[in-house]
């Protein structure tokens, strides 16, 4: 039975924010499912429309599943990607790494993005600047497969490679860029139910400590220049670490909520 589209709208948006859910969720998977903007969600309540589809893509949000898995795709530095859960869903703050890349890179030099996943780091880097050589790495072949796929559509001539950090990759980088999992283990039960049941968990934690990653990463860099992310209070652990791989952090860059981000490492002279 097909109902009207506002009598629809206003219903499950109550009932989004009454589960503590962004009522905007509702008009997104309304917008995928009519095949319409949000402009003419907002401006055809008078359609009539069969709530069936929107039911059953509410039931996975609220098991917990992130909107952008369900949608399939996210935006990132205002392109669109396609993202599933091959790979970790792109955030804001990861854009801060891309731009201060970016401002770093040398002309025409060779930057390869460490645990590539959807591709989002080093597709984004190639199309901001052609002038670049830019390899995307990854261990999982899973994640390398949606970043083949985010390629294609979005044209971009960003190598891909298989690799366990560096270790199958013969080139010398200029700029080594990375998000690396830095979650310590002990930590990944308390996060977000849509994060710690439904991103891979390889993505999420590298061990113990959460700086593992980092350091392997330290270690195999053969002197270039690194930019890295890493985890609420880690700063001090990142810079023990590149001390001991014989690195010094030249900055940290906080992200939009303040806290330290994005860290700038060179090797020791």
């Amino acid at each position: 039975m097909k109902q009207r589209l506002d009598e629809v709208r206003d219903r499950h948006r109550d009932d989004a924010l009454g589960r503590g859910f962004n009522p905007r969720d509702v008009d997104l998977l309304l917008s995928d499912i009519l095949g319409r903007k949000l402009s003419w969600i907002v401006a055809h309540g008078d359609e009539l429309i069969d709530s069936a589809p929107l039911d059953v893509l509410l039931a996975r949000r609220y098991g917990g599943e992130p909107l952008q898995y369900i949608r399939g795709r996210t935006e990132f530095y205002s392109r669109e990607f396609l993202v599933d859960s091959r790979a970790l869903i792109p955030r804001p703050e990861t854009e801060i790494l891309v731009e201060t890349a970016l401002q770093f890179a040398p002309r025409n030099g060779l930057v390869i993005d460490i645990g590539t996943g959807s591709g989002c780091i080093a597709i984004t880097i190639e199309r901001e600047r052609p002038d670049l050589r830019v390899i995307g790495v990854d261990v999982s072949m899973a994640a390398l497969a949606l970043a083949a796929t985010n390629r294609a559509s979005l044209a971009s001539h960003a190598l891909l490679a298989a690799s366990d950090i560096l270790t199958s990759i013969r080139a010398h980088a200029d700029l080594i860029v990375s998000n690396p999992p830095y979650i310590p283990a002990r930590e990944v039960e308390s996060l977000e139910v849509e994060v710690r049941e439904h991103e891979p968990r390889i993505a999420l934690t590298p061990g113990s400590r959460g700086t593992e990653a980092i350091e392997q990463i330290l270690e195999q860099a053969r002197g270039a220049r690194v930019i890295v992310e890493m985890g609420f209070g880690q700063e001090q652990a990142v810079r023990d670490v590149a001390a001991a791989q014989r690195y010094v952090v030249d900055e940290i860059i906080p992200d939009l909520a303040g806290i330290p981000r994005v860290v700038i490492l060179s090797p020791h002279a």
